[in-house]
């Protein structure tokens, strides 16, 4: 009997590819949330240093601050 592993890769998968794009959305919005909170760094300089559009490190901001 051969092994699922010869008729199935993971990083063909649909749902790995989407929990790994989750993990990274995760990943960078952690930075930016840190980058804004611990550092005290601008929108534009979080934006320069994660590489997102400052309309995106905004809209952490935002929720960072309707968390309060």
């Amino acid at each position: 009997m051969q092994s699922v592993s010869t008729f199935f890769k993971e990083e063909n998968d649909i749902f790995y590819r989407k929990g790994e794009r989750v993990g990274l959305e995760k990943a960078r919005n952690t930075v930016i949330e840190n980058l804004l909170t611990k550092l005290g760094f601008s929108d534009e300089k979080a934006a320069e240093i994660a590489e997102v559009s400052i309309e995106y490190v905004r809209e952490i901001r935002a929720s960072l601050e309707a968390k309060k």
